[in-house]
C-alpha cells in the first residue's frame, strides 16, 4: 500500500532519481500493532509557556495508556540534528523545517509524536501541517501571558533578553504568532499541568486517536 507520507511534489533542488522507497510493513500496519492513529501533537508557545513540561505530561499519560510515542523537544533536538542553526528567522524556518521532517517519519512509523518548539511563525507551522496527511497534525497552543512567562523565566532567558544579552529574542525583539485556530488551546497559567495535559488526552479520545 502506498504511504501517505510521500512528498507531495519535488522542487528544483531535488533529483528526479530520489523517489520513496516503499517498506515491507506499511503505515496502517504499524498503527494496527500500535492500536492507535498516528499523528503528530505540535506544542506551540513561548519559551517559559510550559511546552516541554506539558508535552511530557501528556507523554507519560500516553505511556500509561500503553500508546507507542516519542517527544522531540527544542533544546534536546538542537543538541545534535540542529546543532548548527542559530536563532536568526532564516534559522528558526530551518529549525521548524527539519523537525517537521523527522516528526512526518515518526508518524509514518504509526506513533503519536509531541513536538515542543516555540515555532513562533504561523506559515511554518502550517508547511508541517500540509506535509501531513488530514487530520494527522494537532496544534497545541500553550497559550500563557508573556508577563507569565517572563515571571518564571526557568533558564534566566528574558533576564538576558532584556539586558541586551540575547539577540531575536521571541517576544522581546523577536515576534510570536498566535495560532488563530488550533485544535488544542491550553493555559498553564489558569489550570495545573495535570489538568493541561488531560485536555490533550481527552482531545485525542473524543476525536478516537486512542
Amino acid at each position: 500500500m502506498t504511504s501517505p507520507y510521500i512528498e507531495k511534489e519535488v522542487d528544483g533542488d531535488k533529483s528526479s532519481d530520489v523517489v520513496w522507497h516503499q517498506a515491507s510493513v506499511s503505515h496502517q500496519d504499524h498503527c494496527q500493532l500500535n492500536g492507535h492513529k498516528a499523528a503528530v501533537l505540535w506544542f506551540t508557545g513561548l519559551s517559559g509557556s510550559g511546552k516541554s513540561t506539558v508535552a511530557n505530561a501528556v507523554d507519560l499519560m500516553l505511556f500509561q495508556h500503553k500508546a507507542k510515542t516519542y517527544v522531540l523537544d527544542g533544546d534536546n533536538v538542537r543538541h545534535g540534528l540542529n546543532g548548527d542553526l542559530g536563532f536568526s528567522d532564516k534559522d528558526r524556518v530551518e529549525n521548524i523545517r527539519r523537525v517537521g521532517e523527522v516528526s512526518k517519519l515518526f508518524a509514518d512509523a504509526g506513533l503519536l509524536v509531541s513536538t515542543a518548539f516555540i515555532s513562533p511563525f504561523v506559515a511554518d507551522r502550517e508547511m508541517v501541517r500540509s506535509q501531513l496527511p488530514e487530520g494527522q497534525f494537532i496544534e497545541v497552543f500553550i497559550d500563557t501571558p508573556l508577563a507569565v512567562c517572563e515571571s518564571r523565566d526557568p533558564k534566566g532567558l528574558y533576564k538576558k533578553a532584556r539586558a541586551g544579552e540575547i539577540k531575536n529574542f521571541t517576544g522581546i525583539d523577536s515576534a510570536y504568532e498566535k495560532p488563530e485556530n488550533p485544535e488544542i488551546h491550553v493555559q498553564t497559567d489558569q489550570k495545573s499541568i495535570q489538568a493541561c495535559a488531560q485536555q490533550v488526552i481527552d482531545y485525542l479520545k473524543q476525536n478516537e486517536y486512542l
